[in-house]
């Protein structure tokens, strides 16, 4: 192929007697010594040049191209770099009676786009010191000197300007008022003398990022356009006036803080941060930026003689001032990352308040509230015979009619029933359980479905101190904290279906969770996840599909309990992660041990696992069947010599067949084997904080604790579970 495309260029080569040119099999040109002038005009005229297929031409121009040209047009935005002329960007037309031109379009670049202009071409792998140094330099290469118009945008006007000159070192540009004077006034009155007056006060520079630059078919100044886009996004959403006061100099900034915090950016454009995490993030960063403005007029206040005593107190506030910025700092920092952001679970965050529980009726009616979106005589005579008679003869009852379960939910108060006929019920906003109530789905789940279709944080939110929902299938679209979150007080769950779309059911701290044959398949997340100090008992259940099959969140607080969890004939499989994951923080060094040593403990005794038993000797702690049961004390006291508590074991795999033997029938071993890998990491990490909290407590100076407040049952019983073709196996943990 290669010989057929240079033939023709050679064979008019020759014909002028200049040298040829032969391409061997491998693509690479060979060039005889003679002397050559391959630009002349004549040459190209004699070929032919339009006659010439485009793949010749590709060729030629690749072979004799210049390298130089690639760092000469590389500006960082070379994804507008095409062959049709004129610009690529879209135009802003403004609204209204205005006279004041169109700009470009930059406010929606894609992620992409700006992650691409910061990493390769405006910050690269500067430090935090170096940032606006880089800055000035990309903006040098890219933005036009001279002679282009723009808006002049603040907060009280729009005005139309030309930019005569770029001082790029300090983010200023000088510009001339365009007369007549075009301007959009914002609630105030502005003359031509001044608007004049105004810039002769600013010397007539403003700052680059209040430009936005006119609208302009030729494309030659696109990039400059963009150039302060990037700048701007980068001024109001990435930097912060603290970063170049941080000791983390060494590190490279877009790393440690442009990335996050963009994609952040993007994550809450896509709802993907529950809104009320993000009012959280906003309300810290506010704080953060107030307690930074009184450090510096601290600091500043300071004067140079050390020996003063006003000098010396104010050095202790500003201490005090540092502490606290750094604890704001370290909480920006975690909703910024998205892994933290994911795996802490960012406690104390629901995304919308929880109705509060009205409580019974005054006059201690009860209602039972019937949904149907077409209510029939054959389906009421049916529904009276099947269910309302039966369940609701023994006293009075007050029936009440609904199309939508959202309102009919609305309407509840503590012992109200609520019955959901057939149909596919679509509501749209979220639904908040506070009161204790029953949710009955009349049908099988996949014909009573309830799909929530706009956007939010969470589908259903219960609070109610004994609630029970069976029969029904709920579809979830876009829901960011969960379908269920069982926020607290005791969910009862039977017999539904839930499709999940990113997280599933969270059992938060202190909530109570019965999940008895359900369905829950299609979370991004986790199917299943359990905080600390909560009940969780799960029978029969099928969880598939999922990210991670279920996660349970042991928190470094030590002083919280471990969740109590109930896992009997469950299915769990398909999963992309684990079926059973555990996330914990690293080895505390008040424990005393490595994980390898922790492992030659399990190894050597001291953690015992036989037959679905399991054995704790160094945390006083027996465990058989799924019962926790305390030693002797008096035999306990021979190890307080001893430093560390529990090992804590880190399980990648389940363990073999041959070392922790199975005898069940029925279901292959291997599918079970992962039921007694669970108990051993759950009853291991329980002991290590039941040792933690006594250590910490005999700090404290109590000499003599209780045994039953520090007995954690970790769980009640982990028996006969099935796991499946989960992509990482049966159960692992997560070290933070």
């Amino acid at each position: 192929m290669a010989d057929d495309i240079v033939c023709p260029i050679t064979e008019q080569l020759n014909s002028n007697e200049q040298e040829t040119e032969d391409v061997n099999i491998e693509g690479r040109v060979e060039i005889s010594p003679k002397k050559v002038d391959l630009e002349s005009e004549t040459e190209l005229e004699t070929v032919g040049i339009h006659e010439l297929r485009p793949d010749i031409l590709h060729v030629t121009q690749g072979l004799f191209q210049n390298d130089d040209d690639d760092d000469i047009n590389d500006s960082g935005t070379d994804y507008l770099s095409g062959d049709k002329p004129g610009t690529l960007l879209q135009r802003t037309e403004r609204i209204g009676d205005v006279v004041l031109p169109d700009t470009f379009q930059t406010d929606q670049l894609l992620y992409y786009e700006r992650f691409k202009a910061y990493q390769d071409y405006m910050l690269g792998d500067c430090k935090t010191s170096e940032v606006w140094t880089f800055t000035a330099d990309y903006l040098e290469k890219v933005v036009e000197p001279c002679d282009w118009q723009a808006l002049w945008c603040t907060d009280v006007f729009d005005a139309l300007v030309e930019v005569v000159d770029v001082d790029y070192k300090a983010l200023k540009a000088k510009v001339e008022l365009v007369l007549p004077l075009q301007c959009e006034r914002k609630g105030c009155e502005l003359t031509e003398e001044s608007m004049k007056g105004l810039l002769e006060a600013t010397q007539h520079k403003v700052p680059l990022q209040e430009l936005h630059v006119v609208y302009d078919e030729s494309g030659d100044f696109d990039q400059t356009a963009l150039a302060m886009e990037h700048l701007r996004f980068f001024c109001k959403h990435i930097w912060r006036k603290w970063d170049e006061e941080d000791e983390d100099d060494d590190f490279d900034y877009f790393v440690r803080c442009v990335e996050p915090r963009l994609r952040l950016h993007y994550d809450v454009l896509e709802d993907r941060v529950p809104a009320g995490l993000m009012a959280e993030y906003h309300a810290v960063l506010d704080r953060c930026s107030g307690k930074f403005r009184e450090f510096s007029s601290l600091r500043n206040g300071i004067s140079s003689d050390s020996e003063s005593e006003l000098n010396n107190v104010s050095m202790v506030e500003g201490l005090k001032m540092c502490e606290q910025m750094e604890a704001l700092k370290r909480k920006l920092r975690i909703i910024e990352n998205p892994l933290l952001r994911y795996v802490l679970g960012y406690r104390g965050n629901s995304g919308q308040p929880s109705y509060c529980a009205k409580g019974p009726r005054p006059a201690g009616v009860r209602v039972v509230h019937v949904v149907s979106s077409s209510m029939t005589v054959g389906l009421l005579h049916k529904l009276m015979a099947d269910k309302l008679a039966p369940a609701f003869s023994g006293e009075e009852f007050e029936l009440q009619f609904y199309s939508d379960p959202l309102l009919a939910l609305n309407a509840c108060y503590e012992g109200d029933s609520v019955i959901v006929c057939p149909g596919h019920y679509h509501v749209t906003g979220s639904i908040s359980i506070p009161d204790s109530i029953e949710v009955e789905g009349y049908g099988l789940p996949d014909e009573v479905v309830i799909e929530k279709k706009c956007k939010g944080d969470t589908f259903i939110e219960t609070t109610g101190a004994n609630i029970r929902i069976s029969n029904l299938k709920f579809i979830q679209h876009d829901a960011i904290a969960g379908i269920f979150c069982v926020r607290q007080g005791k969910l009862e769950m039977e017999n539904c279906v839930l499709q999940c779309e990113t997280t599933g059911v969270i059992v938060r701290t202190s909530a109570q969770l019965s999940m008895n044959m359900c369905d829950l398949y299609g979370a991004k997340g986790a199917g299943l996840e359990v905080y600390l100090g909560s009940i969780c008992s799960l029978v029969g259940n099928g969880i598939h599909h999922c990210k991670e099959g279920i996660l349970i969140k042991d928190f470094s607080d030590e002083l919280n309990t471990m969740p109590k969890i109930t896992m009997i004939r469950n299915v769990i499989h398909n999963n992309e992660g684990y079926g059973v994951i555990l996330v914990k923080p690293e080895n505390n060094p008040r424990v005393g041990k490595t994980r390898e040593q922790a492992t030659d403990e399990v190894e050597d005794g001291n953690v015992e696992v036989e037959d679905g038993n399991v054995e704790v000797e160094d945390g006083n702690m027996e465990v058989e069947d799924g019962n926790v049961e305390e030693e002797d004390p008096e035999s306990s006291e021979q190890e307080e010599g001893r430093e560390g508590g529990a090992p804590l074991v880190t399980m990648e795999e389940c363990p073999s067949e041959a070392r922790y033997p199975r005898r069940r029938s029925g279901v292959p071993p291997e599918f079970t084997e992962g039921n007694d890998a669970i108990k051993r990491e759950l009853v291991a990490t329980s002991a290590k904080k039941r040792r933690l909290q006594k250590s910490r407590a005999e700090e404290l100076g109590v000499t003599q604790t209780d045994d039953n407040l520090l007995s954690q049952e970790m769980f009640v019983s982990i028996e006969d579970n099935q796991f499946k073709r989960n992509g990482k196996g049966s159960f692992g943990t997560f070290l933070y």
